[in-house]
């Protein structure tokens, strides 16, 4: 990446070694991590190939996973092992100074494997991320890319879309949407902080899953608007409380907790 990433990743003493390319870095390597946007893969894959060790497990932590196969797959030696994985651990910070010990712990890694895949191989790239805490699924690449646009990708858009529609209206000033943003706002806006060259990558490369989520999300907002043209509570009040068992769910499972802060233990006015 750029040299002030190289320079703070020295500086918080996180590598023993910092190398100027991508080519310099993975010689000798036994794992190489491919952790880019998606859509620079191709490129770095390109550069990389005549440099892996024979034996080289080869992965990445791409949000999208088609694509990222379509992209580096062709350009893998026959002498490395190419597992394309997904850590869902992110923040919607990023860079170096963004990371934390426990980033992974008690979250899922999804390892794409096919029939290609060496076993060996994804033992040893499962243990890795056990060993990180991470908890650790397989499952191919189609099905990987709907989950994430349902779980992830559009949720991402709609967040983007409803702060753009904050920042428009006009007749709500931006120290009013600071000072009144309740909870669901403030979810949004988390979101919308997101790096923008790595979700405008994901759409574009997730584009058919992504398109089909927000397809179907669209019909449920003008069903959801339908009901309160007409003053339908009792469909407002089924569809609220369906949905609520997600949530719940989530809770349950452990991925995240039921008492948020929402800015309390923040400075006063």
């Amino acid at each position: 990446r750029s040299a002030e990433t190289r320079d703070v990743a020295r500086e918080l003493g996180f590598c023993d070694r910092i190398t100027e390319t991508a080519a310099e870095a993975v010689a000798d390597a036994d794992l190489v991590v491919l952790a880019i946007p998606v859509g620079t893969m191709e490129s770095v894959a390109s550069q990389i190939a005549p440099h892996l060790a024979e034996g080289a497990t080869v992965t990445d932590v791409g949000s999208v996973k088609r694509a990222v196969i379509e992209s580096v797959a062709p350009h893998m030696p026959g002498h490395v092992h190419f597992i394309p994985g997904h850590p869902i651990a992110g923040t919607e910070h990023s860079g170096p100074r963004s990371g934390f010990a426990e980033i992974f712990d008690n979250r899922w890694t999804i390892l794409v494997s096919d029939e290609t895949t060496d076993a060996t191989a994804l033992d040893r790239l499962t243990g890795y991320w056990q060993a990180l805490g991470a908890n650790v699924d397989v499952m191919d690449a189609d099905h990987h890319d709907l989950v994430l646009a349902v779980t992830s990708h559009a949720p991402h858009l709609i967040a983007y879309t409803m702060v753009g529609v904050a920042d428009d209206l006009r007749r709500v000033t931006d120290s009013e949407v600071v000072k009144y943003s309740a909870a669901g706002f403030r979810d949004f806006t988390r979101i919308a902080a997101s790096d923008p060259t790595m979700w405008r990558d994901v759409f574009l490369t997730n584009k058919d899953a992504t398109l089909e989520i927000l397809g179907r999300f669209t019909e449920e907002l003008f069903a959801l608007q339908r009901a309160i043209r007409t003053g339908d509570g009792e469909h407002l009040f089924d569809y609220f409380t369906r949905t609520r068992a997600i949530r719940r769910g989530i809770i349950q499972a452990g991925q995240d907790t039921d008492a948020p802060d929402f800015g309390r233990q923040g400075k006063k006015p």
